[in-house]
């Protein structure tokens, strides 16, 4: 790859693999255009990532930022032992773990979704809930119908740790058994042990919520379901 290498140049060359060691060798250089397409090319999934992943999801935001501060910095000891991309995910994954011990040390509590926490141009108050939306669609949110989405992410949030995570890696993000391995820094068995697990907790959680749902829309169903509970 030359010096001069443009930006479409760039996005045409990464559609093969063997081509990602030249891009590597521009981050390095230091070239802005390299990073440039980087950041448009993974500011979106690593954001996703994170909000999935964190506790305080209105910190996604500024961990995505530092996660390309961090891959800027260390792209010198990158040497590709494994893909960009899984080394980008990990550095996120890290970044999100980082940021689930601070929570447990500080034991902050949640910013409730309908807290205002800004105003727009308008005088119109901005609310969490509205700068969390996700203007891109992913293949889980094609997957899920929009009335569905809510409530499949709430119960995905009730799943432990590191058993979210790996649900995240896999069923959502798309990464193969052995990135998601890496990434996490376990073997193959460990994983697959964690999806199994993680898919049933998810799967719990939602039935849970289904339950709830017809005691409420039935009262007699409620008082039956309290009789058997005594």
């Amino acid at each position: 790859m030359q010096a001069d290498l443009t930006m479409g140049n760039l996005a045409s060359a990464l559609t093969l693999q063997s081509d990602e060691t030249a891009l590597v060798a521009e981050l390095r250089a230091g070239s802005e255009e390299a990073f440039a397409w980087l950041i448009a090319r993974y500011h979106q999934p690593i954001y996703s990532l994170l909000a999935r992943t964190v506790q305080d999801r209105a910190d996604a935001a500024d961990l995505t930022q530092e996660v390309f501060v961090k891959v800027f910095r260390g792209v010198g000891s990158f040497h590709g032992e494994s893909s960009l991309r899984t080394w980008i995910y990990r550095i996120a994954l890290r970044e999100a773990s980082n940021q689930r011990r601070w929570w447990m040390r500080h034991k902050q509590q949640e910013i409730p979704i309908e807290q205002e926490v800004a105003e727009s141009d308008s005088s119109t108050p901005i609310r969490l809930k509205e700068m969390l939306v996700d203007p891109a669609e992913s293949p889980f949110d094609a997957a899920v119908h929009a009335e569905n989405r809510a409530r499949v992410e709430a119960a995905l949030a009730r799943v432990p740790e590191p058993y979210r995570t790996t649900l995240i890696l896999r069923d959502i993000e798309g990464f193969v058994y052995e990135e998601v391995a890496e990434m996490q820094g376990v073997n193959l068995g460990t994983v697959k042990s964690r999806l199994v697990r993680g898919r049933a907790f998810l799967k719990s959680c939602l039935s849970g919520e289904k339950r709830e749902e017809r005691a409420a829309a039935n009262p007699e169903l409620r008082f039956s379901l309290g009789e058997e509970a005594q």
